[in-house]
């Protein structure tokens, strides 16, 4: 995996460093605002950032932003949790984030990146994500623990 690296947008900075990450703020978010993933433990929070790609938007030094990738780095990806804070949409920051995402270096060449959207649907097919035949894929669903 590459070393961290940072983007730049004005006061505005994306990086991939997890030591920058504010946990209390991705929790927060993620088990109060989310609607995939309403209640979530934040020990499970934790897990899932020690074991992805991680992308913290940041204004200054307050993280205001978050997205992850789950990936073997070869030939699958999952895009995961990506949220901007209320106060900060409307200015292509959620749009830079994905951007962002989809260029880092170690995502290139894969054969599939999938992600799950109940509402964002115009935003990813930009990207060239597209609706995929339901026939094909499969899921467990387990409890949440």
């Amino acid at each position: 995996m590459a070393p961290n690296e940072e983007w730049r947008r004005g006061e505005y900075v994306i990086s991939t460093d997890r030591a920058r990450l504010d946990l209390d703020l991705v929790h927060r978010f993620l088990s109060e605002d989310a609607y995939w993933s309403p209640g979530v433990a934040r020990d499970v929070v934790e897990r899932s950032i020690g074991n992805s790609l991680c992308f913290g938007l940041y204004d200054g030094e307050g993280q205001v932003g978050f997205a992850r990738v789950v990936t073997d780095l070869a030939a699958f990806a999952y895009l995961a949790d990506v949220f901007v804070m209320p106060e900060h949409r409307g200015r292509g920051l959620g749009k830079w984030l994905v951007e962002t995402v989809l260029s880092h270096p170690d995502l290139q060449n894969l054969r599939r990146f999938f992600l799950g959207t109940a509402d964002a649907h115009s935003l990813y097919e930009r990207y060239g994500f597209q609706p995929i035949d339901s026939r094909r894929m499969m899921e467990r669903r387990l409890p949440p623990h």
